[in-house]
């Protein structure tokens, strides 16, 4: 009998996914660290708090009962879907339907992923703004999409970037996606912007998807608007929201989409067929986290604005100036100008070698983010005073 070998054999959808930028860094710190090298991690934005207690008790106390440790709903257990509406009537005045606008999601990473596998077809273009967090380019070319960037810089309007990547696309763009407070970039808006932003949709037939991740960790007395906020929202766009930054619950893989009730409808479709939904007592401490006292949220992001100006302060010194951002838990940094020409992979090796600090290179972002490099907050004041000092050693 003949063995059937894979080797050589192709897998279209891995074909169509570039190698992953961020791995040659995590690679080179790992063997920094098996080394007994002291790495000041600050590359990936995975969130070092605690959870609030009063949201592990929950989860303790639910785990307990026998009853919750059954299949769940694929689509969120109705209880946290009503505290998920109730949010978003709280905070924003938006009015959702839990039965129809409203869908629980294994974090936010996994909704997006399965929005674009259940509503985007081969051939179907997608425009993203560039540079962006990964998975929001990536789950178009899984889905067999058609990926066009809009430039995200510092320079450049939005609204020009994205007339004109409309004008030149052929068949005209089914959807975009934006994320604002924005990862990596920081970038902010106002609720012009996402009133602008409807307007332009609805006009050609769009539809939007917007991850609001990054909410809560805003500075400065910034407040993000919600996209759902703005007339004629749900007619055209869905909104992702995670608790694993603004309740410290990455682990716990909790988020959630909102708006939108035939795009939702097709994401709790597609769920049915691939999941029975979270484990059923993370679901209810959840609702306890929408629910209860919100000031945990609020003391987490003071602890990151704290980290944020300990990290610009401190590389202000040491001849680093940054912009201060206004939101998220990072800091997008230009490459000091006498590196620049390295490129950002070959800057982030130089920070780790030299300098002991892991970054992430702004190229793994999207071809706009060559020439910066993302920190995340992720480490204590005392650890970024650290850091700091051994990017000294490297920029002097």
């Amino acid at each position: 009998m003949k063995l059937f070998h894979p080797e050589g054999s192709e897998f279209h959808r891995m074909t169509r996914l570039p190698p992953y930028i961020f791995g040659i860094v995590n690679q080179l710190k790992m063997e920094a660290r098996q080394r007994g090298e002291d790495i000041i991690d600050l590359g990936m934005g995975n969130p070092d708090l605690s959870t609030p207690k009063h949201i592990v008790n929950k989860m303790v106390e639910a785990v307990k009962n026998p009853r919750n440790h059954r299949y769940s709903a694929s689509k969120g257990i109705f209880k946290l879907r009503k505290a998920i509406t109730d949010w978003y009537e709280k905070r924003y005045d938006v009015e959702l339907d839990p039965e129809t606008e409203s869908v629980v999601t294994i974090g936010a990473k996994e909704g997006l992923g399965h929005l674009a596998l259940a509503t985007l077809g081969p051939g179907d273009v997608v425009l993203v703004p560039n540079p962006t967090y990964p998975i929001h380019a990536y789950s178009v070319i899984i889905a067999g999409g058609d990926l066009r960037s809009v430039p995200l810089t510092r320079e450049g309007d939005f609204f020009h970037h994205l007339s004109v990547a409309t004008k030149q696309t052929w068949p005209q763009p089914k959807m975009l996606i934006v994320s604002f407070p924005h990862n990596p970039t920081t970038k902010v808006v106002d609720l012009d912007f996402f009133e602008k932003l409807v307007d332009f949709a609805r006009e050609r037939r769009l539809l939007i998807v917007h991850d609001f991740a990054y909410c809560d960790l805003v500075f400065d007395g910034y407040r993000a608007p919600s996209l759902l906020q703005v007339k004629g929202a749900k007619d055209v766009s869905v909104e992702f929201f995670s608790l694993s930054k603004s309740y410290n619950m990455a682990g716990w893989r909790v988020g959630f989409a909102c708006g939108n009730a035939q795009m939702l409808a097709a994401l709790s479709r597609l769920k049915s067929y691939f999941d029975y939904g979270i484990f059923q007592p993370i679901q209810i401490a959840a609702i306890i986290a929408l629910n209860e006292d919100q000031r945990c949220v609020h003391e987490t992001a003071e602890i990151y604005r704290r980290r944020r100006d300990t990290l610009i302060h401190g590389l202000k010194r040491v001849g680093w100036e940054i912009e201060k951002p206004k939101g998220t838990m990072f800091v997008w940094a230009e490459i000091p100008k006498p590196y620049k020409k390295m490129g950002s992979v070959e800057f982030s090796k130089l920070l780790l070698k030299e300098g002991k600090v892991a970054v992430s290179p702004g190229i793994g972002f999207g071809e706009y983010g060559e020439g910066f490099v993302r920190f995340a907050l992720v480490e204590n004041e005392a650890r970024i005073r650290q850091a700091v000092q051994g990017i000294k050693k490297v920029l002097k």
